[in-house]
């Protein structure tokens, strides 16, 4: 319930059409009440020969409530519909504001496809919210009691038994089927979000799944998940089924009794009997509206999953320190980065540890290689840096603030990174280049692509999603072309010349260094050629750090980097 109560919090926003949505509700039930009491009175008056006038005035009076029901619904629908759509576009806002610094990390608990779910299925789901659970039974209580009290005028038995209907519709069978619904919600949404998640990554992995010849097996899972879903939908829709058949059977039968009772009371001269059509009219148009309460435990069930799965993801992933202390921005220049015995892992229960015992010191304006064999951590310790990860144990300094003091924005805007997979947006090399600043100018970015080689493209060249009309090269160069525009004052680069030649990565190399002589850069690379002019080399494996230096201290330790260093020039 604490979920559905920020749900709630986020519809209150909308007070004023959820005012008028009740007030609007309430005036189209009571018109169409007193539009078919008044037909029934009608009906019996014109039966009696009753003078004309008369009948024109109850005629004219229908005609009127006709008119008021009928704008009174469509101002019904039209301000509940639009505080929906503000709520439902609040909601989502909400919920990637608060998703968007739980990422990347929160791909190692959640998969894209159950994530994605998430936020269309469910968000969509909470639209019934308002329709169908806030204010419909508000406006149905007000307008059933309103009736029972203008049914007594005329006979107190029939008042009851439109109360005891009331009670056994709107309450008794809609807690009954709700039992019933909470067990059948949660599997539909869990098949949903299996369906979900496997379509993803069926669309995602086709062209993979297509050469090693797993398309159809992967198309017969899809298949398998989808036919369950479809068999939960089932069973959900059949409870529904049930649920509103019951209920239409039972408000008919209350009418059928109070027909019953009602040609009683005439017999025995306890009401007048131009008033039975009346009431009889009035019965069965007070519980059409009843018929939505049929739907209410469905819909309030679904209503708290989809609740539950929205904000579970933040109260499992939301770091408190972040709220005992105030972000701080970082000032303008080179950074230094401190890590105290920081541990790492990827798994939540610590099974296999990617970094153990960090200890690094990095003063401002210092060139550093990372070095070491793949799998060593090297590209993990800069997704660090960026607090894209917390580490388990130990801190991370950013100019000697811990890292969760700091102001996230403020980083990203002072790092250039290049990590090793670069995402590319379906568009133009001018879309893709302009992630490094909107107000960078046509003449800067064709000089970002001169400096990297690329100046065979133009900047309405095509790009294809995921960069896939690009080679590997092309694709480091374009990174690298986007990182130069950025202009901060730290260095992040992920083995950025890996799909590079000899030639072409001293070229590229030297421009990038030459743009950052001033800044701090952290080079990750499995290549060991190059790095003599570097302030410090730090060579890692299996998760620590074995040694650091300069090129020659190492060198002349004659250690791990210098066995590598022997291995790769044999290779060579």
């Amino acid at each position: 319930m604490r979920d559905l109560a920020a749900i709630c919090k986020l519809v209150l926003t909308e007070k004023k059409d959820i005012l008028y949505s009740i007030l609007f509700g309430f005036i189209a039930g009571i018109a169409a009440i007193g539009m078919f009491a008044a037909s029934g009175y009608l009906i019996s008056k014109a039966f009696l020969l009753t003078p004309l006038y008369a009948l024109i005035i109850v005629t004219s009076f229908v005609k009127l409530l006709g008119f008021t029901r009928a704008f009174s619904r469509f101002g019904e629908r039209y301000v509940s519909h639009r505080a929906t759509f503000t709520i439902l576009g609040n909601l989502r806002a909400t919920f990637f504001e608060k998703l968007e610094p739980l990422a990347p990390s929160i791909f190692t608990k959640y998969r894209s496809g159950d994530l994605l779910a998430r936020v269309v299925s469910d968000v969509e789901s909470l639209q019934n919210f308002f329709l169908r659970v806030l204010y419909p039974p508000i406006v149905l209580l007000i307008v059933f009691l309103s009736t029972v009290v203008f049914t007594m005028f005329f006979s107190a038995y029939i008042a009851w038994i439109l109360l005891a209907g009331m009670l056994l519709t709107v309450f008794v069978i809609p807690t009954i089927f709700a039992f019933r619904q909470s067990k059948i919600d949660p599997m539909v949404r869990q098949k949903r979000s299996e369906l979900s998640t496997e379509l993803n990554e069926f669309f995602q992995g086709f062209r993979d799944l297509k050469i090693h010849s797993k398309l159809q097996e992967k198309e017969q899972a899809v298949l398998g998940i989808s036919e369950s879903y479809i068999e939960e939908q089932e069973r959900e829709s059949i409870n529904k089924t049930y649920n509103l058949s019951l209920n239409t059977f039972v408000t008919l039968l209350f009418s059928w009794i109070i027909v019953a009772v009602g040609a009683y009371l005439v017999t025995v001269g306890d009401l007048e009997g131009v008033f039975l059509a009346m009431l009889i009219m009035i019965s069965l148009t007070v519980f059409e509206d009843v018929s939505p309460m049929a739907v209410f435990p469905a819909y309030l069930q679904e209503s708290k999953q989809s609740a539950t799965r929205l904000f579970s993801i933040f109260r499992k992933e939301e770091r408190p320190e972040e709220h005992v202390h105030a972000k701080q921005r970082l000032q303008d220049g080179p950074l230094s980065i401190e890590m105290d015995q920081v541990s790492f892992s990827f798994q939540q229960k610590h099974e296999t540890t990617t970094l153990s015992n960090i200890n690094l010191q990095i003063k401002a304006g210092e060139k550093i290689a990372i070095v070491g064999p793949s799998g060593s951590g090297k590209s993990t310790l800069l997704q660090l840096i960026l607090n894209l990860y917390q580490p388990n144990e130990g801190q991370v300094r950013i100019n000697g603030l811990p890292l969760h003091e700091v102001d996230e924005q403020s980083l990203w805007q002072q790092t250039n990174v290049m990590l090793q997979e670069n995402q590319f947006f379906f568009g133009t090399i001018r879309d893709n280049l302009k992630l490094a600043g909107d107000h960078l100018s046509d003449q800067s970015l064709i000089q970002a692509l001169e400096k990297v080689n690329l100046n065979h493209f133009t900047l309405d060249d095509a790009i294809f999603e995921k960069g896939d009309n690009l080679s590997g090269g092309e694709k480091q160069r374009l990174a690298i072309a986007r990182a130069m525009l950025k202009g901060g004052c730290l260095w992040l680069l992920d083995e950025p010349t890996s799909s590079l030649d000899a030639v072409m990565e001293h070229s590229i190399l030297s421009s990038l260094y030459e743009q950052a002589h001033e800044a701090t850069v952290l080079l990750v690379s499995h290549r060991l050629k190059g790095l003599e002019e570097m302030d410090q080399i730090i060579q890692m494996s299996e998760g620590t750090i074995v040694e650091s230096g300069t090129f020659a201290e190492l060198m002349s330790k004659k250690g791990y980097f210098y066995e590598m260093k022997q291995l790769e020039k044999e290779m060579l």
